[in-house]
């Protein structure tokens, strides 16, 4: 979807290359330090890199699940993860994930993450979703402040444990 004359995010679909990566291996902290991956959701490797292609496959081949480079001016800017669900015995049964939102910080609070939610609207009502859901760290007080000034609604805690 290109719209350069509104300068909005032009959305294509996105492939990780076989031998490299854009992902930065400085993840899980922001640059201003404020917030880390709880433990049980910290990267395993230290560097993208070192994840085995496999890893990547088997998620690049999920049916339900689709990545998308986010793109101003030809420039990738971030890039989302959304992904189809069902719960069957919800009133909202059918949803589209947001697994994961990012935008590069030279380019936040310029509308694009806002952008970026509502073509996932439009994706959603397309496959015949009824909601949209998004998770994010408990601590990261942006990503959540951002999510509510978009108007999701907190919908119940999750909790993880280890099993070792």
């Amino acid at each position: 979807m290109t719209n350069e004359r509104r300068g909005e995010p032009v959305w294509n679909s996105w492939k990780l290359p076989q031998t490299t990566s854009t992902r930065s291996s400085t993840a899980g902290t922001t640059s201003h330090g404020r917030w880390r991956y709880s433990e049980l959701n910290e990267l395993a490797y230290g560097d993208v890199r070192e994840v085995s292609d496999d890893g990547f496959r088997a998620h690049l081949d999920s049916e339900d699940v689709t990545d998308y480079l986010v793109v101003r001016d030809g420039e990738r800017i971030g890039f989302v993860t959304l992904r189809e669900g069902q719960h069957p015995s919800r009133r909202y049964s059918t949803s589209l994930r947001i697994v994961n939102l990012a935008i590069d910080e030279d380019y936040r609070d310029r509308g694009h993450g806002t952008a970026v939610l509502e073509r996932a609207k439009e994706l959603a009502r397309e496959r015949g979703c009824d909601h949209l859901e998004v998770s994010c760290e408990w601590h990261n007080e942006d990503a959540r402040r951002f999510y509510r000034d978009a108007g999701f609604q907190p919908k119940q805690v999750e909790y993880a444990r280890p099993l070792e």
